[in-house]
């Protein structure tokens, strides 16, 4: 059994020692070592392998045996040393320990000592301070309760002081005295158990209560409800009976104030009667003018019987505010049939011109004050530029001189706006339906001034410029809102909004959809008849250079309604209500104007188009195979740049004011005139070579000047906008390659196809046959090489048609074929 052990205890000193990660964490920071000996996942075939990594390497092997030997003998005795050195350490920590011990209990002992001497000393400070603590105690209670006698003294010989003074009417006194009275009294709340101290505290609310009637008799008996003042005037009594009645029951003042303001108004409400004729808007300028007088009147008379904070003057006038409201909105009521356009807005101005007086007089303080009342919100803060200008604006429906005269626009601050003027809004309808009359009147001048004057001659200052009859419209649309505005910023904002995109409307189909020249085809025809239906021969109308002028004015003054329609929307939405905001939307009326600029571009693309037709019906039928050489451009494409030069300068200069206009008017046109040009290029046939290469030449002229349309005849050279150049490369190159096409011998026929299709990239089957038919080709021969062509195309993407073009979009050939066969479509329906 001894020997099993000792083999076992032997086979585990040679067993390799596998240590957690943690503890060789620990040694790798304590030990750092580079030595691969002392790495965890030490190797020993590859440290050899290091040692000696070549054959040759192994005739030094007896000396790092030695080497490794000498290390090893070297850690055996750095072992030996430390096992000895440990022999002696369990005794040493043994005593170690004993000696720690020792010192901790003599440190529990001292602390022990400590917490005795702390325990005696408080307890002796305790008995130090206990007598003056009491000490304190009484001095505090003796100073609060002397404090109290004093109050209470003072209380009592205060309240017996008050009902005596409250006998005398010494309001003067009792002012002064009733304050400190209620404020000695708030230091007995908490002794109200007390019976003498609640006996005082009643007979102070009863002396109060006896002033405040005693008082408001005094108000009555100086200024009874019905009959007269009493002559003298304000008394002194009566002011220091103001001053007390501040340090009453808020209501005392209340009433105080109620009374005086009925009796100083009672006046007003008899003169100015619902049955009075002073009472009617016409004379509304004399219930002011009373006001002011009373105001003048109060000011010298009673100004200083009322304290200045309670701002009687502004009551006064906001009381007569409310009661005039209430008044002319009874009368409006009663003869609202008498109520015409001219009176209303006198009535108006008149009030807001007194409101406008009120903001500059008073700062609306009270406003807030007088029970039932709100304060009216102050108007926000417009970022309209018109309103500098506002002030010139007259404010009646006619010429007279005292409804001419400027009204300032109201102030953003003004907590007075609408105190009054409020009460007209009901009636406001009737100024719309004004505005609504004289705006169809307006339209009507501008339709008859138009007759009358003509339209705008070519090379005039007038020609292409703005219809002054579109600045009138809108100037006068800026006068009405900014009336509106100063009336009202809610419902008749909305409904003047509504007739004006009435108007917008009927300006837009009168003076300037009404003014367009007639063509031979209506709208629609100008889309699908007259663009893109093409019979030979025909000859559309041409516009005079006075017609062309007429277009371009209209299409100047649809440019300038629609930007200044915006603007309008704009202005329109900052002069109304929050809330009602959304409900202003002149999207439709700008789509309007958008239309009739539209239709005025359409209207010269058909103009210059229609007068190219001839020149390219001529090149249809000439006899392109009997061609003999190639010379100069040849007339028709002459005839075409003669048509361009003509027009094209005269609507660019006519056009000045908007380019951006003039650029599309080139877009559509080349948009219009290449399709039409390749479509007359497939009418050509049969073509020789030498025709085909004619045809080219022609091409490339017309290309060039395409490219210079927008310059053309103008003495400063602008480079065409980009996209612009691209359609007019992309479509006339497609006419080159066509031509080419052409060109090219069809002979061998795999090799002319692949051709084809390399240039042109198209698979329509039907193009292809048109090019067959301008090379001459007999049927049989187009037959074997449809047959080719569609065998050579390259293979469709899934779900694509196999004789749709390669691009994703349609050439102009495929979109000019779609309209011909919607077209036929639609003349079989009709």
């Amino acid at each position: 059994m001894m020997e099993e052990e000792e083999l076992e205890f032997a086979e585990d000193l040679e067993a390799i020692l596998h240590l957690t990660p943690e503890v060789q964490l620990a040694i790798e920071q304590v030990f750092p070592s580079q030595d691969p000996l002392d790495r965890a996942d030490f190797n020993a075939v590859e440290y050899i392998n290091t040692l000696f990594p070549t054959e040759q390497s192994l005739a030094n092997i007896d000396d790092v045996v030695n080497k490794i030997r000498l290390k090893i003998r070297r850690l055996d005795d750095n072992i030996r040393t430390v096992v000895r050195g440990q022999t002696n350490v369990g005794q040493d920590g043994r005593q170690a320990l004993e000696e720690a011990q020792i010192a901790i209990q003599q440190l529990f002992g001292k602390i022990k000592d400590i917490k005795d001497k702390a325990e005696k000393s408080e307890q002796m400070v305790k008995e130090i301070t206990r007598d003056i603590k009491q000490l304190d105690h009484a001095k505090r209670h003796l100073t609060t309760s002397i404090t109290t006698l004093n109050h209470l003294h003072m209380l009592a010989g205060g309240v017996d002081s008050l009902e005596a003074m409250t006998r005398k009417r010494q309001y003067g006194e009792v002012a002064n005295l009733l304050q400190g009275v209620v404020n000695v009294l708030e230091h007995f709340h908490k002794y109200m158990g007390i019976p003498q101290i609640r006996q005082l505290s009643e007979r102070v609310k009863a002396a109060q209560s006896e002033l405040g009637t005693q008082i408001l008799a005094d108000f009555e008996e100086s200024f009874p409800s019905q009959g007269s003042k009493r002559p003298g005037g304000p008394s002194n009594v009566l002011r220091d009976a103001c001053l007390v009645a501040n340090v009453l029951d808020p209501r005392i003042k209340q009433e105080i104030i109620k009374k005086f303001i009925r009796q100083h108004l009672s006046e007003y409400l008899v003169l100015f009667q619902e049955n009075q004729d002073v009472a009617w808007l016409d004379k509304i300028d004399r219930r002011y003018a009373w006001i002011k007088r009373q105001l003048v009147d109060y000011e010298e008379k009673y100004g200083r019987m009322f304290p200045e904070e309670w701002c009687m003057t502004e009551r006064v006038a906001v009381e007569f505010c409310h009661i005039t409201r209430v008044e002319l909105a009874k009368v409006m009521r009663t003869r609202a049939k008498e109520i015409e356009v001219k009176l209303l807005l006198f009535a108006i101005q008149r009030t807001t011109n007194f409101e406008g007086l009120l903001a500059k007089r008073f700062t609306g303080c009270t406003l807030t004050d007088i029970p039932g009342q709100k304060k009216p919100e102050s108007p926000l803060e417009s970022t309209n530029p018109f309103l500098e200008d506002e002030g010139g604006e007259d404010v009646g429906a006619d010429k007279d001189e005292d409804l001419a005269k400027p009204r300032k626009p109201k102030a953003p601050d003004n907590p007075f706006h609408g105190i009054v003027s409020k009460c007209f809004e009901p009636h406001l309808y009737v100024y719309i339906e004004s505005q609504d009359k004289n705006l169809g009147e307006l339209i009507d001048r501008f339709v008859a001034d138009f007759r009358a004057q003509g339209p705008p001659k070519a090379g005039t200052e007038e020609g292409g410029a703005v219809l002054p009859s579109c600045a009138d419209l809108f100037v006068y649309y800026k006068k009405c809102m900014v009336q509106c505005s100063q009336l009202s910023t809610g419902e008749p904002m909305i409904a003047l909004t509504t007739i004006f995109q009435k108007f917008l409307r009927e300006y837009a189909w009168k003076i300037l959809s009404g003014n367009l020249p007639k063509s031979n085809s209506n709208s629609m025809g100008l889309t699908i008849s007259s663009l893109l239906k093409e019979k030979e021969g025909s000859e559309a109308a041409k516009f005079t250079m006075d017609e062309l002028c007429l277009i371009c004015s209209i299409l100047s003054t649809a440019e300038y309604c629609l930007a200044t329609t915006q603007q309008l929307e704009e202005k329109l939405k900052e002069k109304v209500d929050k809330l009602l905001v959304e409900r202003i939307n002149l999207t439709g009326e700008m789509d309007t104007f958008s239309t009739v600029i539209s239709n005025s571009i359409q209207l010269l693309v058909q103009d210059l188009d229609a007068a190219c037709d001839p020149a390219l019906t001529a090149m249809s039928k000439m006899p392109w195979q009997s061609v003999e050489h190639v010379g100069d451009q040849s007339p028709y494409v002459t005839s075409i740049i003669m048509h361009i030069k003509q027009n094209v300068p005269n609507i660019r200069d006519n056009l000045a004011s908007t380019r951006k206009y003039f650029t599309q008017f080139c877009i559509k046109f080349t948009n219009s005139f290449i399709p039409k040009f390749i479509n007359h290029l497939f009418r050509c046939k049969p073509i020789s070579m030498v025709g085909a290469e004619q045809l080219l030449l022609d091409t490339h002229s017309l290309k060039t000047v395409l490219l210079d349309l927008p310059s053309i005849g103008s003495q400063v050279l602008r480079k065409a906008p980009a996209s612009y150049t691209k359609i007019v490369v992309k479509g006339m190159t497609r006419a080159e390659m066509i031509l080419k096409v052409v060109m090219a011998p069809h002979e061998p026929p795999v090799v002319f196809v692949d051709n084809y299709i390399k240039l042109l990239a198209d698979g329509n089957p039907e193009t292809f046959q048109k090019i067959l038919d301008m090379k001459g080709l007999k049927r049989s021969e187009q037959s074997s090489m449809l047959e080719l062509f569609r065998q050579r195309l390259p293979t469709p993407p899934s779900g694509a048609d196999g004789g749709a073009s390669l691009f994703s979009f349609p050439t102009p050939e495929q979109e000019s074929s779609r309209i011909r066969k919607l077209e036929k479509l639609i003349k079989k329906r009709l």
